[in-house]
């Protein structure tokens, strides 16, 4: 299982939301590219970076960070927020990301998720943020009526490399893991899961790392306050 840590980008800025909601945001470190090196530092290979900026306006916007954090470690980089077309996703592979997050994207327009996939075998993964069973697109802000479940049936067949699920309500809250849903995601999903929100402690990690198909998991909130301390990390994570 792969263990990534999570730098949210917003304003220039490594932030935490609050159940995706931009009106709470918590500054953990005004240098993303510092954050990324500690991260790297502490024996951690990879790295989920979001553009929370791109996610809300549809396109990247804080590409010099990016771009920056791409050239100047050695992180394997795995980054959403915003990124809506091939050209984008182009432009990211082509500056070293090793995987292009979707999500927006995905839901709108399949062909293009596809296409996406052929042109870049094993690097597209789509995020699929949920609240309340349903999927929400741009940044978080819209709901839709589409059962999540429904629609990852819908990727399989599509070379989507893995699955990126979000539980919302969960989401830097430090509420504990919602284990069961995960466990029905990874028995009725063939794609590669990776879990995200509501990590709270080593236990956490523990017991989610025990389901043998789970690919990974994103933490955030938990590891920049201390809840969940990085050493205890680095000895589970691939």
């Amino acid at each position: 299982m792969i263990i990534f840590p999570a730098i949210d980008l917003k304003d220039g800025k490594c932030v935490r939301l609050y159940k995706g909601d931009f009106n709470k945001i918590t500054i953990f470190n005004p240098s993303p590219y510092d954050q990324a090196l500690k991260f790297q530092k502490k024996g951690f290979d990879h790295l989920h970076l979001v553009d929370l900026d791109g996610a809300l306006q549809g396109k990247p916007k804080n590409k010099d960070i990016i771009i920056k954090i791409l050239n100047k470690t050695n992180l394997n980089v795995q980054l959403g927020g915003g990124i809506r077309n091939l050209k984008q996703i182009s432009f990211w592979i082509d500056h070293g990301v090793s995987t292009v997050v979707v999500g927006t994207m995905a839901i709108k327009n399949l062909k293009s998720l596809e296409k996406a996939c052929n042109l870049y075998p094993g690097q597209i993964a789509v995020a699929l943020d949920v609240r309340d069973g349903f999927l929400s697109t741009n940044g978080w802000i819209k709901q839709t009526k589409i059962k999540f479940l429904d629609f990852s049936k819908k990727l399989e067949g599509l070379g989507v490399s893995k699955i990126i699920y979000t539980d919302i309500n969960r989401d830097g809250t430090k509420t504990g893991v919602n284990i069961s849903q995960i466990k029905k995601i990874i028995n009725k999903v063939k794609i590669p899961l990776i879990a995200s929100g509501g990590f709270s402690s080593i236990e956490d990690v523990n017991q989610i790392s025990a389901l043998k198909k789970l690919h990974g998991i994103i933490l955030g909130r938990a590891i920049y306050d201390g809840s969940i301390k990085i050493r205890d990390l680095i000895k589970i994570s691939d």
